[in-house]
């Protein structure tokens, strides 16, 4: 039996470190599919963008937070399959940053060491990157 094809989304997310170790993650807010999980920052990467790009440019939009594609180190991906479409997301890790982060978007922030990540509910395609930041961190 064929499965029907589903598009793939790649959506490019970071793991915003601070200089205690902790791990900055956002709350999704009402009114978007799977509210109320935690999330690390990140949105979709735009026609003709790098994933490098997505993720300095959704700092900037998300969290009035400015990197350079330079200061992104890739860590993992993601690879979910959910019911319409596939999410293929690299995480990458940033560890020098100017400003700090404030909320934009209406969304709840959280600095969390990388062993209490699991203590935060997590979309599907989140939860198995967090091995990886404690092993990292």
């Amino acid at each position: 039996m064929e499965k029907a094809a589903r598009p793939v989304l790649i959506v490019a997310a970071c793991a915003l470190v601070d200089a205690d170790g902790r791990v900055l993650i956002a709350q999704r807010p009402q009114g978007k599919a799977m509210a109320g999980l935690w999330e690390f920052p990140g949105g979709k990467v735009e026609p003709g963008e790098t994933p490098e790009e997505t993720v300095v440019r959704e700092l900037g939009e998300e969290l009035g937070v400015e990197t350079k594609t330079a200061c992104l180190a890739p860590l993992t991906f993601a690879s979910h399959a959910y019911e319409d479409f596939h999410l293929l997301m690299p995480l990458f890790v940033c560890r020098r940053f100017w400003g700090v982060p404030v909320p934009r978007e209406s969304q709840a922030l959280k600095w969390v060491r990388p062993q209490r990540l699991r203590d935060y509910p997590m979309p599907p395609a989140d939860a198995p990157l967090i091995p990886f930041l404690i092993d990292l961190l």
